[in-house]
Order: C-alpha cells, then structure tokens, then sequence
C-alpha cells in the first residue's frame, strides 16, 4: 500500500468562504482546522447530491463539530429517502449504532496525493498497490467451541499468496498459540494479529483444501497486486462458461491489460455465458467499470446508451464556482494540464449526460450472464450490473449487495480530499435508485471452504447450474462444508470475522468541457 505524498493546499477558496461567512473571526485568527470545516460545508452547499436538503451557513454553525468526519456525518444524514424514511446515506453497525456515512468519506492525505483509497488496514488500493500480509477477509465456521478459521482470498501477489496458502485454507495456529476452541476470547487475538497495522511478520499454520498440513511464516512487504482474482472456462457438456473473479475496478493501469487478456481467451472459444463474481468488488473508477460493460456488450449495443450521470442542479447550470478552485487530477493523482495551464474542475460541466456502449475485444456473443454478488458488492460493481440488465440476459446470485447508485470524485481541502455523494446513475431504461442493494435471483451462502473457479462452489455451481439448465437449485441444495465433511449450514454459524477496510464507490474522471 502506497502512503499518499502530503500536499499542503491552503484553499485560494478560504478567502472567498470567509468573505461569505458572518462570523465575527477573521482569517488571519481562524483555526486551520476552522477554515476546513466551512469549507467542507459551502463546497457540500454546491456539489453534494442532495444538497437541497442543507440549511444556511448560520443555522448548520460547521464550526460546532469536533472534527470534519462528524461534520460530514452531519451533513450525510439531512436527506431523507421517502421510500425508507431514513437518511438517504443511512447504514448502521452490528449493534444498530450509526456510525458513519454510507457513502461520503474524507482522506487524510499523508503521502502521495493519488486518487485510490488508501488505509493503513487495506489490503489494496486502487492502484493495485498493497502493503500487508494479504489476508483478504477471514470467516469463521463452526460452534462458538468448535469452529475453524477461514482465509476468504489471499491478495495475488501478496506474501500470503507467494507462500501457497489462500481461499478455502483454514487457520488453527497464530503465533504459536491455537485458536479454535473459544470464540469469544480469541476473536480480537485473530483480528489484531493478522490484520496489524504494526507487525511486521506473523507466523500462521492450519490445513489446506487438499487436507495438506502448513505452517508457514510471512513478513509484510510492499507488492503489486492483480486485480483478477481467477479466471477460467468451464465445459458442462455442450456449454462452455466463461467465468472471472474480479477484486477491483482498480485503476487503467492496473485493469486494463488482464481484463482485455481474458475476454481474449473467452472469445478465442467464442463464449455465449459468462460468470463474473463481484462478491467482494466494492467498485473504483467508472472507465475501468466502463471497460467491463464494453468488454461484456454485444457491437450491436454500438452508440446506445450504456448509463447516465445526474448531478445537482447547482452543478448542472455551472452554479458551482467553487470547482474553479479545485484541480483536476489524473488517476495517479497528478495535477492536469493543458497547454501549460492549470485544469481546474470549473472548466467543465455538469448536465445530465449519457455514456453509450462502445464494443472493445472480439467477444461478441454473450447472451447470459450471471453475476455472483455479495454484501460486499458496490458501486461500480452495481453499475455494471445495472448497465447490462437491460440489453442481456442477467441473472444475481449470492447475497444482497451493498446498494450505492452514487459517486464522486475528490474535493481537495487542506490536506484533505472529502468525497462527497455526488452523482446518481441510471441505466437506458431509466432505472437507479437501487439504495437497497439489488435482491439476488438465488440467495446462495458464500462458500469459502472452496476456491475461486470451483465448479462445485456453492455459488458458482447454482450460476452454472441456470447457465446450462435454465434453473437455479433450491435453497435446500445450499451447503457448506467444514474440513471436507459436509454439514448442513443450520446446524452450524457461519460469521465474517476480520477484513481489511476496503474501498466502496465509484470515482469519475472523465468529464466534457
């Protein structure tokens, strides 16, 4: 994981918020920290999606919250969904506590200004950059006295990776110490071992899908990651699947050239069904989510409309003048220019606008598809689900996703970039709004005990299942198996225990002047 390069930016824009502002402190006695707090409010006042719903400078008093984080929270929880009741970015903990927006966030911009979400607890970033030992997620199956601690994906790559060990692998000794038998007592040990900010080497040791035993040590180290989780082609006699397991929308760079290398291989064998498993694709960037769509869609689909882009009315009648102090900046974080001159977010507009399929690769014949999703599953994720639905054969399978029909790109305040909620999507039929997530065609659990491209994986045996036969199997068929024994998932708990912090939401980049 790359730390961000530290920009120190005091807003040109502070002037003209101060200005604006009735307060009887003047900029030069103002609080670094005081000046970012109005400007995260009088930027929400001009781009933030809902922004309707905001009341006046005085009445909100920005300067009140303790930190920008309660003040965007703040600021999150104003619209109301009708259909809902609550607040449109509304999402709350295991224990019903709201905690945060579901959408907006701000980053503390410490080292390299990229736009990628960087965390000190996530395994990788947008730029396919990582920095830990690669554990991407944990689950624990079994009794609260008896259960076995599973290895959800290991980051490709990563030094988890590199050692053999990875999806469906089992963990019953951390550091020398067993686990396994007391859930309640070793669960933080599990959590705050494996998924330190500060260790720099573990040691780990369990068994592996094939019954082999391990023991193995790993040190954290920097890596590249490819965002392809797995990619394979199955034969279920006459038909052939293509199937892909995707981590990321990660950026150009990083996505560009695997994605195009396996639409490659599916339409060297000229593939009519697909399987792409997004179950733990939180989204990224809107071109590499474009790409997907593109990669996917028929030529036929040339020129019509593959989704739309709505902002608020404040930015779509170019209202929003504060953009002219924000610059553009590309994928890797780098400011934009032209012809010398500094390209600022105040150069272009905003109405509503149409992005149209484009064919790329020679894959031409897809006619179903279905998407493996998850809770985890957001974003662009979402839209190119959304994007598909109605030109293709498109079929859900998993758990409910997460449910994010928005996006943003950075505002850069101080040493902050805040993304605020700031675009919906809908596709040609004029459907979005999907704040609930989509509702899977067959809920199917998450099989973890089996790998990626297991044909006899739970979800991936019901998508094939409706690939080849035209049906999904019935709940009944739904099970797990632990350590290579089949046990019906009702008699035993099947609980996500640890994961790396990982990104949920769409980023655009590319915009009209």
């Amino acid at each position: 994981m790359k730390t961000l390069k530290f920009i120190f930016i005091l807003n040109l824009s502070f002037t003209v918020l101060f200005t604006s502002c009735k307060k009887d402190k003047t900029v030069s006695d103002a609080t670094r920290l005081e000046l970012s707090k109005d400007s995260l409010f009088l930027y929400a006042k001009q781009v933030y999606l809902w922004n309707d719903a905001l009341p006046s400078y005085d009445v909100f008093n920005p300067r009140k919250y303790a930190t920008l984080e309660a003040e965007l929270f703040a600021i999150s929880q104003l619209k109301i969904n009708p259909s809902t009741g609550r607040p449109y970015e509304y999402i709350a903990d295991e224990d019903g506590q709201i905690m945060e927006p579901k959408f907006s966030y701000i980053e503390d911009l410490v080292a390299s200004g990229k736009i990628a979400f960087v965390n000190q607890k996530m395994a990788v970033d947008l730029n396919g950059e990582g920095n830990d030992f690669g554990f991407g997620g944990l689950s624990a199956i079994g009794t609260a006295s008896n259960f076995k601690i599973y290895i959800r994906y290991a980051s490709p790559g990563s030094p988890l990776a590199t050692k053999g060990v990875g999806r469906g692998d089992y963990i019953d000794e951390i550091n020398g110490r067993k686990v396994g038998t007391n859930f309640n007592a070793e669960v933080d040990f599990i959590n705050s071992t494996l998924f330190s900010t500060t260790a720099t080497s573990i040691a780990i040791a369990g068994k592996k899908k094939n019954g082999e035993s391990y023991s193995i040590s790993l040190e954290k180290t920097k890596y590249d990651s490819n965002p392809v989780l797995k990619d394979t082609i199955f034969t279920a006699g006459s038909t052939k699947v293509g199937y892909l397991a995707y981590a990321r929308f990660s950026s150009t760079e990083n996505s560009e050239s695997v994605l195009n290398a396996v639409f490659a291989k599916f339409a060297a064998q000229n593939l009519e069904n697909l399987i792409i498993d997004l179950r733990y694709n939180g989204g990224g960037f809107v071109t590499t989510a474009r790409q997907l769509a593109n990669l996917i869609a028929p030529s036929s689909l040339n020129g019509t409309v593959m989704f739309s882009e709505s902002f608020n009315r404040t930015m779509e009648t170019g209202q929003a003048t504060l953009l002219k102090k924000q610059a553009v900046r590309d994928q890797s974080g780098k400011a934009v220019y032209e012809n010398g001159r500094l390209v600022t977010y105040g150069d272009y507009s905003y109405p509503k606008r149409d992005f149209n399929f484009s064919k790329i690769g020679g894959l031409n014949n897809v006619k179903k598809v279905v998407f493996i999703i998850g809770e985890g599953t957001a974003s662009s994720s979402e839209l190119v689900i959304n994007s598909l639905k109605p030109h293709i054969d498109v079929k859900l399978v998993g758990e409910t996703s997460f449910g994010k029909p928005v996006g943003f790109f950075p505002i850069r305040i101080d040493k902050y970039d805040v993304y605020y909620s700031m675009f919906t999507t809908t596709n040609s039929l004029g459907q979005g709004d999907y704040f609930a997530g989509f509702t899977p065609n067959s809920f199917k659990d998450d099989d973890i005990t089996r790998d990626f491209g297991d044909s006899a994986e739970i979800r991936t045996a019901a998508a094939l299942s409706y690939l080849t036969t035209g049906n999904f199997p019935s709940s009944a068929a739904s099970s797990l198996r632990v350590d290579n024994v089949n046990t019906p998932v009702s008699t035993v708990t099947v609980r996500n225990i640890g994961e790396p912090v990982s990104f949920k939401g769409m980023i655009e980049t590319s915009f009209k002047k």
